[in-house]
């Protein structure tokens, strides 16, 4: 049997519903401006209209808030004194610290999935990525983000709210993983094509006419060809290099290998040869001897100073006759 549309409001009637367009998708709350029996839905047997804002097109509730009127309904609650006691206690140490601890990321979570619709919309099969993807096709055109791109976009917050940065081990090994099939995919291609790419030399002229740069050698035409390198070989150094990939990175080189230091606990066979105590204590004396015979040149030059000499005789102290002697 057809809805008929009612005057009046039920006492069950909502006065209040979150509409939703499906033209223009926009999401709203307003009085419902229609309200038609629908006896086949038992849990809440009526249907909200109400026009868009937006573009004036009959929207109907959001099929969000009708799954919460079903829950509402079905819910039922404790019955027992039991049961309601157990609520009312459970209530009085709501949240626990346990309950905050796993619900902190919560407004992150919703935060950052608004954000990660601003640059990932949901749109299946839209990026390069979504031929690998395992998400429903069906449930992905109803979020408003990719669900991919909001699982990296709150692994990494969570990541530096904590300051774990470990949690992103798996992750950024799959990407190394995947950048060296790259490298793998940038070394074969070079390896079949060649180290360099030959084309022909041409030109234009006035008219717009094509011509090939060619000359004659033994009387046989030839083209001059030009040489370059290979396109992908530049890319391929600036990965390896940024990425630390190269043999100095790795210490693989012959110098890395020279200048290897000795393992902890071997001995040095190039060293120099030690000292014995005898040895040691003959350079100590040299050197206390040698120091000795420069203190008293150096304080023999000052002496001689004829400035030096002249503040002593001011200052009324005793001036020695030393002569300057070279050093």
């Amino acid at each position: 049997m057809p809805a008929k549309s009612r005057a009046a409001k039920a006492p069950s009637e909502l006065s209040e519903v979150t509409f939703r367009c499906a033209r223009c998708r926009h999401e709203f709350k307003a009085a419902p401006h229609r309200v038609d029996d629908a006896p086949d839905l038992e849990h809440h047997p009526y249907s909200y209209f109400c026009p868009c804002p937006i573009c004036d097109e009959e929207a109907q509730q959001a099929p969000w808030e009708r799954g919460l009127l079903k829950a509402w309904t079905r819910a039922t609650g404790p019955r027992t004194a039991e049961g309601k006691a157990a609520v009312t206690e459970n209530l009085a140490g709501h949240p626990t610290p346990e309950e905050t601890r796993r619900t902190r990321f919560n407004a992150m979570k919703h935060g950052l999935y608004a954000r990660t619709a601003r640059y990932f919309p949901a749109k299946p099969d839209g990026y390069a990525f979504c031929a690998s993807c395992e998400v429903s096709r069906t449930y992905c055109s109803a979020q408003p983000a990719c669900v991919k791109q909001t699982e990296i976009f709150m692994l990494h917050h969570a990541a530096f709210d904590q300051k774990r940065p470990e949690v992103l081990g798996s992750m950024y090994a799959d990407f190394q993983a995947s950048l060296m099939a790259i490298l793998q995919q940038l070394v074969q291609t070079v390896i079949a094509d060649g180290v360099k790419i030959s084309r022909p030399c041409f030109d234009f002229d006035k008219e717009g006419g094509f011509h090939l740069a060619e000359y004659m050698e033994d009387g046989e035409m030839k083209r001059i060809m030009e040489i370059s390198a290979h396109p992908l070989l530049k890319p391929l150094a600036d990965l390896l290099s940024k990425n630390n990939l190269s043999l100095s990175d790795m210490g693989m080189t012959m110098r890395t290998a020279e200048d290897e230091p000795r393992l902890l606990g071997q001995l040095q066979t190039d060293a120099a040869p030690q000292l014995t105590d005898a040895q040691y204590r003959e350079r100590q004396l040299s050197a206390i001897e040698s120091l000795r015979e420069k203190m008293s040149r150096a304080r023999a030059r000052v002496e001689s100073d004829p400035v030096y000499r002249d503040v002593m005789r001011e200052d009324g102290g005793d001036v020695i006759d030393v002569e300057a002697k070279d050093v």
